[in-house]
């Protein structure tokens, strides 16, 4: 039911968000050297890598880390990077992830290759069964604010909680919390 529920808003989602998407390619293309999209290697279910499209924020000689890890993260974004993370437009081109299935709308966010302690954490915690969302109960409990023991926790939590009720209040909520920009740390 989940995949199901899952390619139908991604299909009406894509056509609904499709002159968007090719504007904000656009504008990425206009204002810095590059590709318009960045394909971040990713964990999905089970531990196994994917590829994961994102609008490209940063510039391309970026080390592939996490932003948080980042000495200074500001000097690495393009001129449009830091709105296009405060609206999360970065993340829209991962509705093909969905579609792919490589990604459900709701779930964990995706680890990246190497943050090595969140990827064991989740996998001591029984997380990694579940496929990664685009959002997440933890994004909605904080996003980039929370420590890593904190995510995998409400990761754990939304593993016991599953439900298209569920997925559908996170959703709820994760609109609102993009529309008042809040905890989106860089």
């Amino acid at each position: 039911m989940k995949r199901g529920f899952d390619l139908v808003l991604a299909v009406l989602a894509a056509l609904v968000l499709l002159l968007p998407l090719a504007l904000v390619a656009l504008a990425v293309r206009l204002t810095s050297p590059g590709p318009a999209l960045y394909w971040s290697e990713r964990v999905g279910r089970n531990n196994h890598n994917f590829y994961m499209p994102k609008f490209r924020s940063m510039r391309t000689d970026t080390p592939a880390v996490a932003t948080h890890l980042l000495t200074d993260p500001q000097r690495w974004l393009t001129p449009i990077g830091p709105f296009l993370r405060r609206s999360s437009l970065d993340e829209l081109p991962q509705i093909w992830s969905i579609l792919k299935g490589d990604m459900s709308f709701v779930g964990p966010r995706p680890a990246l290759f190497n943050q090595h302690d969140l990827i064991a954490l989740r996998t001591q915690a029984g997380v990694h069964h579940l496929q990664p969302g685009l959002t997440g109960w933890a994004q909605v409990n904080g996003r980039d604010e929370l420590p890593i023991p904190i995510k995998v926790r409400f990761d754990a939590e939304y593993a016991q909680r599953q439900s298209l009720a569920f997925d559908i209040k996170i959703l709820w909520l994760t609109a609102l919390k993009v529309l008042q920009r809040d905890g989106v740390a860089h």
